[in-house]
This record gives C-alpha cells, structure tokens and sequence, in this order.
C-alpha cells in the first residue's frame, strides 16, 4: 500500500529514549517499524501526548515519518498510571488533529490507552483501527513479581473494549495471539501475528568481545552478566541480583572475576526502585559485583552487549523481549525467562538458555554453569547471530502492511457487497 497511517501511542514518544521513564521496547518498536514502512513508501504519523513544554507541534522524525503532539491534561508529571484520566481529552484532541486532513488509511494504536483514543475516531470517521497490546493486563496479573501491584480492572475492561472495536490485532507472537483469544474473547480470524525485529546494522558483533571491553575499560578476563532494561519489579532485575548471592555463595572461585551491570532506570510511579534494590545489593554484601548504570543512549548499547559474556532477561511477562534480540545480534548469548515472547526472541540450548520459574537458585545454577563452559558459550554466541538475523524489521514493515491491505481489502469487499 502506498497510504497515510495515523499511528497513535501517546504515554510515551518516540522521540524518548528507552529505558527512562515509560520508555522502553514499544518506542523502539513503533519508531523502527514506522521508518521502515515510510521506505517502503507509507506517510506515518505518530500521534503521542506532548510531555515537555519545548516541544513543537510537529517533529519531523524521519523521511516519510513525522511526531505530532496532542495535548491533553498537565505537561509534565502525569505518570502512565494517570493518563487513563485524560482519554477523552486525548481523544478529542486526536480527532480534532486528523479532522479536514486527508484521509488516514488506518489507525494503528498501541497499548490499551491508545486504543482508547483511537476508538472514537475510527467509529466517527470510518477509519479501521488497527491494535498492537504490547503487554496485556490479564497476562501481567497471572503472572506478577513478589509485592507487584496487580494492573487494575480500568485497564483489563479498556483492553477488552479495544480488543471488540478493533478490525485487526497485531500480536507479537503465537504465544501472544493466544492470550488475545482465551482471555479477550478475541477472534481468530482477527489476530494476526507479526514478529517485531531488530536493527541488524546497529546490533552487530562488530570487532568482538575484546574490543569492546577495551572500549569500555572492563578487563578482559571478568566473568560479565547484564542486564539493559527499566528498573521495575516486572522486568525481574531484583532476580539477577539474588541469583547473583546465590551464585557468590555455591561458586565463590567466580567471585574475584565477576561483574553485574544493571542499565537503565526507574519506570512510572516506580522512583524508589533503583535506590531499593541498590540497598539490597549492600545488604547481600554485593557492592564489589553489583554495579547500576544508568539508561544509555541506543547507540552506545551495542559494545555494552558485546562486551558482556551473558545477558540476562528475567522478566516476569514479556510480549516479546527485544534485548533479548539485541544481545543476541551482538553475538551475546541470553539467558531469559521461558514466558511469552522470549519463547519466540530466545533459541533455547541454541542461541541462549530459557530458565522455567524465578527461583534465584535455579538462575543461579545456570549462570554459573555457563560462566565456567566458555565453549558453549562460543556455540551460543553463533546461534545467537544466525538466530536473530531472521528478526529484521524490515520484515516487520511487511507483516505490518500486509495486516493493513488484508484489512482494507476486505472493507473494500463488504462496501461492495452492501453497494449491490
């Protein structure tokens, strides 16, 4: 197709950088697949709530993609937890910005809140919406971290309203789509999977694991573990800590070599996070291991990847897991939990290692083993670069269109048949 896309993802903007704040995988996502699509020769707007005074109505982003602020309740402070309070602001607003323009094709929303705002304008205007969830309030409560707050019922009722009023929703994984059917009520013939990517011409293994260590002034014969990604109980940072303790006490020969990075900072309401679980790595004793970096920019990640001999996904839910992807493309074997998404984004015994459960001495045993087996982790480290090379977002572009011209095809033949 060659049309204009209204993209709507407004708790966070593309033009954030991952890993502060709300920012994470889904600015990484929405950004990388609107570039690519606009290349193929799409118009994409991204529709997002301006969270900072300075910001122009429009950015130009990217070549055929540009950011357009609504705005909807205080500038700055509203945390993700309350913009649920300004959905029919920001639903008026976004109709108000699309109304007399030319037409959009479709509406693509992403996670629950966006949806919501795109509902009324898709009904009024008659313009298909299209849904990506991301993550999914039913799927985070089954399986929450110790002391998690669940996500409350406002969000599992709005998920369910966007799941009847969308004409397509595009899940991650198979995995995904199925949680979409059995605890949305969705309908299969509507659930259309497309697997995100990753930039293969950033994440490389470049010139290797030595390089990179002398890059970054890390020695060259530590034991590295990392851990990239926002500093919340969900994402499971205080397991690779633990496990860590674990690991010191069964394998105290690895003590004297080894390393844990933890990048990245606080998420939402969570501002205490990083603080608490620096005070739990003084309580362990972990202060000469255990070391927190924060958030770093997109283009800095890569060595930080390669120089790492493990990294570590130890999320409680994920849609999908793209450090996990990233890692791998760097030539880093992942160690990841065996939930959702990571299923799919980790080759388990091939490209990393899938650990079942959050049992610290579970991970603690698999870390280990595989710090002291340097010849597996050679072979993990080639099927991790040939495994994430079939994750390019360029297919992702083309799944994601292809969604878009089965939806308006059959539009097109239900005109038709009702013309008749």
């Amino acid at each position: 197709m060659n049309g204009r896309i209204a993209t709507l993802m407004v708790h966070s903007s593309p033009l954030d950088q991952a890993g502060i704040g709300d920012a994470g995988g889904m600015n990484i996502y929405v950004a990388e697949n609107a570039k690519r699509m606009a290349a193929m020769g799409v118009s994409v707007d991204i529709f997002t709530r301006r969270n900072h005074r300075d910001l122009p109505d429009i950015v130009e982003f990217a070549p055929g993609v540009t950011v357009r602020h609504l705005d909807a309740g205080p500038v700055d402070g509203v945390t993700k937890e309350e913009l649920p309070n300004y959905i029919d602001e920001l639903a008026e607003a976004f109709r108000k910005a699309i109304k007399g323009k030319p037409a959009y094709d479709v509406i693509h929303s992403h996670y629950w809140i966006s949806g919501k705002v795109g509902i009324p304008a898709s009904k009024n205007m008659n313009i298909p919406l299209i849904h990506t969830m991301h993550t999914m309030a039913k799927v985070k409560n089954l399986n929450l971290a110790e002391d998690e707050a669940p996500e409350p019922e406002l969000r599992v009722v709005g998920e369910t309203e966007v799941v009847a009023a969308s004409s397509a929703l595009i899940a991650n994984t198979d995995s995904e789509a199925a949680s979409l059917v059995s605890l949305y009520g969705a309908c299969p013939d509507v659930v259309q999977v497309v697997t995100p990517g990753v930039d293969l011409y950033t994440f490389t293994p470049g010139n290797g694991k030595a390089v990179a260590r002398g890059l970054l002034s890390i020695p060259t014969d530590a034991h590295v573990i990392t851990f990239v990604g926002r500093i919340q109980p969900h994402k499971g940072p205080e397991l690779l800590i633990r496990a860590t303790s674990e690991m010191v006490a069964h394998s105290p020969h690895l003590r004297a070599k080894l390393i844990v990075y933890v990048i990245g900072g606080a998420s939402g309401s969570g501002a205490g996070e990083v603080e608490r679980l620096k005070e739990l790595v003084r309580w362990l004793g972990l202060s000469d291991v255990v070391r927190f970096l924060p958030p770093l920019p997109r283009h800095d990640l890569p060595n930080w990847y390669r120089a790492a001999d493990l990294v570590c996904v130890p999320s409680y839910s994920e849609s999908f897991g793209l450090v996990a992807l990233e890692a791998q493309a760097c030539g880093t074997p992942v160690v990841a939990t065996a939930v959702g998404g990571l299923r799919t984004a980790v080759a388990d015994g091939i490209s990393g290692v899938l650990v079942d459960g959050h049992d610290p001495r579970a991970w603690s045993s698999v870390l280990a083993r595989l710090l002291v087996e340097p010849q597996r982790r050679t072979l993990l480290s080639f099927g991790a670069i040939e495994h994430s090379s079939h994750f390019g977002w360029d297919a992702t572009a083309r799944g994601t269109l292809d969604v878009y011209d089965r939806v308006l095809s059959e539009l097109a033949q239900q005109k038709a048949s009702s013309g008749r």
